[in-house]
């Protein structure tokens, strides 16, 4: 599907209100759209166009969610809805964490 989306549609009964939100570490987006009824994860994302708005944004689709869980393309989005593009992490949290445990037991030792 394609969809002409503009920040002034005219709204109906039928038509969704949605947010994408995306960023990069010096930049983020949130942008408004207007959808008709049936769209997807995958439409929202192809009206944000954010590879037009945020060159280098890497868009990974098993790292897209709606409102923090991670949600399939073809997810028909309910209105209100915020899909958001996830980054990959810098550091494993779990790594981390027993690095800090591990730095934390040696200065106890000593």
């Amino acid at each position: 599907m394609s969809f002409a989306v503009t920040a002034t549609g005219c709204m109906n009964e039928k038509a969704l209100q949605v947010e994408v939100a995306a960023g990069l570490p010096d930049r983020q987006l949130v942008i408004p759209l207007i959808l008709p009824s049936g769209a997807t994860v995958q439409d929202a994302l192809a009206a944000a166009n954010l590879p037009g708005r945020m060159p280098g944004l890497e868009i990974n689709p098993a790292c897209i969610g709606v409102f923090g869980r991670l949600s399939a393309l073809d997810r028909p989005l309910a209105d209100g809805d915020r899909v958001e593009v996830y980054r990959p992490l810098k550091a494993d949290p779990k790594e981390v964490r027993r690095q800090l445990a591990e730095l934390e037991r040696s200065s106890k030792k000593g």
